[in-house]
């Protein structure tokens, strides 16, 4: 008699879930989902079979259901890694990526802004995260608007941001090749080499009704010079 193999899917560990809070939530999906940024990033980064681009789920470095100092980043991004495992795994396990997350991002809210500023950091610092941003929209929740910090050797060194015009925060981020800029209390991601912010669904849609508008304004221009070659042609007849 042989018995049923289980499938591979089933038996594999899973980190637990991370708790919810309403307070976490709605600031992580206001700067993030509600804006698609998190989207937009995804796309912009290239591969989405090799580069993952998620968060709030646990970041451990080897399977455990201890989750005693362990945190769930609002958001992560790591190259070279493994998408299916993260999602099989209910976040992301170190030992089984081969490496840590290149880049992690906190959204500051009033649960866990101190957190975030001083737990975290070093927790990250001690996963070997090469960097590690914060963004806060008003300051309030982590006494800045804008930080990042970069792992040189076992610490983390805090990034420049410089403000520009207009009260303007900006910074650059080496892992992902981009600025990182807090402008009226919204996150964005800009091109270092354009100055423009990475492709957007509003971009996008408004770049398709400028060149339809070019489009029509071209064909009506084309209209009115056939006209006019009418006009001549009747009037020398």
């Amino acid at each position: 008699m042989t018995t049923a193999k289980t499938p591979k899917s089933q038996s594999r560990f899973r980190l637990p879930d991370p708790p919810e809070h309403p307070d976490d939530k709605m600031t992580s999906f206001k700067q993030l989902a509600a804006t698609g940024h998190a989207h937009h990033l995804a796309r912009h980064l290239g591969d989405p079979e090799t580069t993952l681009v998620a968060g709030e789920r646990y970041v451990v470095v080897r399977p455990t259901q201890s989750m005693a100092g362990s945190h769930y980043p609002d958001l992560l991004v790591a190259f070279g890694a493994d998408p299916a495992a993260y999602e099989a795994s209910n976040g992301y396990i170190i030992e089984e990526q081969g490496k840590p997350p290149d880049f992690v991002l906190e959204i500051a809210s009033r649960h866990t802004g101190q957190n975030d500023v001083d737990e975290k950091r070093d927790a990250y610092a001690a996963l070997d995260i090469p960097e590690y941003w914060r963004f806060d929209e008003t300051g309030e929740s982590h006494g800045t608007r804008l930080a990042g910090d970069r792992l040189v050797g076992e610490e983390y060194v805090p990034i420049p941001i410089d403000e520009a015009a207009n009260n303007v925060l900006q910074g650059y981020s080496a892992a992902l090749n981009l600025n990182l800029r807090w402008e009226g209390g919204v996150l964005g991601w800009y091109d270092p080499d354009t100055g423009q912010h990475i492709p957007t669904f509003d971009g996008e849609r408004a770049r398709a009704a400028e060149a339809l508008t070019r489009a029509d304004q071209a064909e009506a221009r084309v209209r009115e010079l056939e006209a006019e070659l009418h006009r001549i042609r009747d009037s020398s007849g």
